[in-house]
Formats: C-alpha cells, sequence, structure tokens
C-alpha cells in the first residue's frame, strides 16, 4: 500500500489538466533556478533564495549628540519615555557599581566590606529601576 502511494505521488502531472491551468506569473518563479513558490512562500524551497529581495537599508550609527537626543533614543529603542528614564538610571546605577572599586580603595578589611556593601547597593538600585522600567513597558498588540 504505501508503495502505490509513494508511486502516484511522484508521478509526472497530467499533461491535460496543465493546459488548462493559466501559466505561472513571474512573481511566483524564483528568478534563481526557475523553480515555482509554494503557496505563501517567502524563500525559494530549492535554492532559497528571497522571494521579494529588498534592499537592506541599515540605521545610520548612533552619533554622541543622538545618545543625548532622548527622541532618537526612544525611537531606536522602542521605549515609552518613563521605561526610558528608568532604563538610564540603571544604567547609571551599574556603572557606578562598577567603578566604585576603582574610586575607593580599601586599606583594612572593614573599608573593605563597606566597598562591596556600596557595591550591593548600586547593583539593587540597578536590579529596581530596570524591574520598574520593564513593569512600565506597555505591550504592543
Amino acid at each position: 500500500m504505501a508503495q502505490s502511494s509513494r508511486q502516484e505521488y511522484w508521478r509526472p502531472p497530467n499533461r491535460e489538466a496543465v493546459r488548462v491551468v493559466q501559466p505561472t506569473s513571474m512573481d511566483v518563479v524564483c528568478s534563481h533556478c526557475g523553480e515555482e513558490y509554494p503557496s505563501g512562500a517567502r524563500f525559494c524551497h530549492i535554492c532559497g533564495s528571497d522571494r521579494d529581495p529588498r534592499p537592506v537599508t541599515l540605521p545610520r550609527p548612533m552619533s554622541f549628540a543622538d545618545f543625548m537626543d532622548m527622541a532618537i533614543l526612544r525611537q531606536r529603542l522602542g521605549l515609552s519615555l518613563p521605561c526610558l528614564v528608568f532604563f538610564l538610571i540603571g544604567i547609571a546605577c551599574m556603572t557606578t557599581a562598577a567603578l566604585t572599586g576603582f574610586i575607593y580603595r580599601a586599606d583594612t578589611r572593614a573599608e573593605w566590606q563597606a566597598i562591596q556593601v556600596w557595591r550591593i547597593e548600586w547593583l539593587l538600585g540597578a536590579a529596581a529601576a530596570l524591574l520598574a522600567g520593564i513593569l512600565l513597558k506597555k505591550n504592543e498588540g
């Protein structure tokens, strides 16, 4: 039974039915290999080429002035203003936690422990700010 189904699947198309069907337009035929695209396919299943090749436009690199402009930064990151503010606060807290060891030097064990507590506090502030930004983000869709 399985052998007969394989033969039916691979048999050549009916020549009479091919004459009734309209010829395929060029937009459903791959420009690279000439194979017909399956219904709804975006890529050719034979050679993998794109069905509708569009030129890829990359966004221009951000300058320092773009980083200071909140509107451009909001657009690039896709965040609302409260989310962006909390994101920037979180980044500032993480940077401060990283720089704490370079700014303060520990001579005793108590000073070293104090520096570690400061780092923990800055990292907790970063986590709280980033979490607040996540909670304020509105779902799109």
